[in-house]
């Protein structure tokens, strides 16, 4: 099982429990060190979403909120927010599972994890994984249907 797969059982988790379905994970040295999916909705904060969850997770496990040499699996391309704590946190390379044509920040809508201005340069790579985009849409889908 590769990282991505265990991004997408944590975003399956989110998903069962009523959160909008995305997944994160951190490793370092080939070893995960935080896992997390959204849980804004459980934990009625705006900012839970699985990126921030895992940061704090691996920043408190590493005693140190330098992620250098950590990188990042995520299924769904991180917001402005999230991909302003991957930069923050100085995490090395992000992994991600689809785009975010809505708010995406890494390239979809905006790019800050390849800014000048921002002196930000995180090594992204786009997996494309048909398994994270059929989660978000069949849990948007049923979201519909209810309504």
């Amino acid at each position: 099982m590769n990282f991505m797969d265990i991004a997408i059982l944590e975003a399956k988790k989110a998903g069962q429990k009523g959160e909008i379905p995305v997944g994160a994970v951190i490793v370092k040295d080939n070893e995960i060190i935080s896992t997390a999916f959204n849980e804004r909705e459980n934990l009625n904060s705006p900012i839970a979403h699985a990126e921030i969850l895992a940061i704090e997770r691996a920043a408190k496990k590493l005693n140190n909120w330098r992620l250098n040499g950590c990188e990042m699996y995520v299924t769904l391309e991180p917001c402005p927010m999230c991909a302003g704590a991957i930069l923050q946190s100085r995490i090395s390379k992000l992994y991600i599972g689809t785009f975010d044509p809505t708010t995406g920040a890494c390239g979809s809508v905006v790019n800050l994890m390849d800014n000048v201005n921002l002196n930000s340069f995180v090594r992204v790579k786009w997996e494309y994984n048909d398994e994270c985009s059929s989660l978000l849409k069949d849990f948007f889908s049923r979201k519909r249907v209810k309504m």
